[in-house]
């Protein structure tokens, strides 16, 4: 009868068994996490395609925040309405900044208007004691403005008038006031403050319709935000129970923008979702280099240039001419080679103040010694700062590209063109 045996592997067999089913394992591993990554690449690289980098950018008070309240009007107007309550107080405090707006133009405008009259004065200077006795009725509500500001820009402790759009945004968004469209609940500093603006409304009324107000408004010799004749005309409206900011009071409400703060909106391309990206950023000159950061990567910039801003001068700087900074900023955001990859669109704002200002006489001339003899109208002046900012473009471009251009009043446009430009961007 046989004799069963058995056969027995040697210690170095075994190991060596070992090893190889560990190299398998290893190399199958191995590939596992390379095809994911592999994977992972493609996704991101995938979705990067469907992602668009808008940044905006521009001087202080060029239009840009305004841009992007359009943006949402268009694409996130259920956001927007839910944001509707907590607009009235910004509202408010916009009221409030025109009228301290009013009395510190009262007292350079004067003179100012006097020198340029062509003709004998229409109105007496004589109310000068009206003027006198509604500020000290006032000071109330110009005393106000520090605490509700405070407020909306979240303990920033700059100028009393000053307030910001992140310090408004962390207002917002901790429900203060809360409430949707429907429910109108107010904070208590919404509460004060429309207490004190109902209770002034009489004085400020008085105050708008003054012959002298009126004819140095109308010279634009109070140095008045855009918006303030607005607000001052609707006050009625604005200070009724059932106030509820609507759509043209929102745009018209001035915020300003410290640092850069990030917004993204989902958009449609035909079938495709594309993300976008936006990042609008504070346009003052002590604040740009923050901007710099956020150059890598970007899909398109939307430079706004205010041309009606040809008689003005920086607040950080009284030297230099609105116009004339706006061309240099245009003139580095150009030339930048971390943008170079970056489609560029120049947005030639605030159109309808610049047709105000000509037709209330205001020469360009006067401000800018190089527009020489050409006709003081709206097309010759548009045009030649059109061409401004084109040879800008020719000159200091570092990436071959092109440049879209468009003339806005940011109110009131239709952004068709804009989009068009950037929704065919990849």
């Amino acid at each position: 009868m046989p004799v069963a045996t058995s056969t027995v592997q040697s210690p170095k067999t075994w190991l060596d068994d070992q090893e190889a089913y560990y190299d398998e394992e290893a190399e199958r591993l191995s590939n596992v996490i390379d095809e994911t990554l592999k994977q992972e690449s493609l996704k991101r690289k995938e979705q990067s395609k469907r992602e668009v980098k808008v940044l905006l950018l521009g001087q202080s008070e060029s239009g840009k925040s305004t841009l992007h309240k359009q943006f949402q009007l268009l694409y996130a107007s259920q956001a927007l309405e839910i944001e509707r309550p907590s607009w009235r107080t910004a509202v408010y405090l916009n009221v409030i900044r025109a009228v301290r707006a009013i009395f510190e133009g009262l007292d350079g405008g004067i003179s100012q208007a006097t020198e340029e009259r062509s003709r004998e004065p229409s109105i007496s200077y004589d109310n000068g004691d009206d003027i006198v006795r509604l500020q000290a009725r006032l000071l109330p509500l110009l005393a106000a403005e520090a605490t509700i500001a405070s407020e909306l820009n979240g303990g920033f402790t700059g100028r009393a008038s000053l307030y910001v759009r992140t310090g408004w945004q962390t207002w917002v968004s901790s429900g203060r006031p809360k409430g949707d469209s429907t429910t109108n609940t107010t904070s208590d500093i919404t509460s004060m403050a429309v207490a004190i603006l109902r209770h002034a409304q009489d004085d400020i009324e008085a105050l708008w319709r003054n012959p002298l107000v009126c004819e140095l408004a109308g010279l634009r010799k109070l140095g008045l935000e855009e918006s303030a004749p607005f607000f001052l005309n609707n006050l009625s409206r604005i200070l009724e129970d059932s106030y509820l900011p609507t759509i043209d009071d929102i745009l018209n409400t001035r915020i300003q923008t410290l640092g850069v703060v990030e917004h993204i909106l989902p958009l449609r391309r035909g079938s495709e979702e594309i993300l976008w990206r936006m990042y609008d950023v504070g346009g003052a000159r002590s604040q740009r280099n923050a901007w710099i950061p956020y150059f890598d990567d970007a899909t398109a910039i939307i430079f706004l240039a205010p041309i009606s801003a040809f008689d003005q001068h920086l607040e950080e700087n009284p030297k230099v001419n609105r116009i004339e900074d706006s061309l240099q900023l245009f003139s580095a955001i150009c030339s930048n080679k971390l943008l170079k990859g970056a489609s560029l669109i120049l947005l030639l704002n605030k159109v309808d103040v610049l047709k105000q200002k000509l037709e209330s006489g205001t020469r360009v001339l006067k401000y800018i010694p190089s527009y020489g003899k050409r006709r003081n109208n709206y097309e010759s002046v548009a045009e030649y700062f059109r061409v401004h900012f084109k040879q800008i473009h020719h000159r200091s471009d570092s990436g071959g590209r092109g440049l879209y251009t468009h003339f806005t009043t940011m109110v009131v446009w239709d952004m068709n063109a804009l989009l068009f430009h950037l929704l065919m961007l990849e």
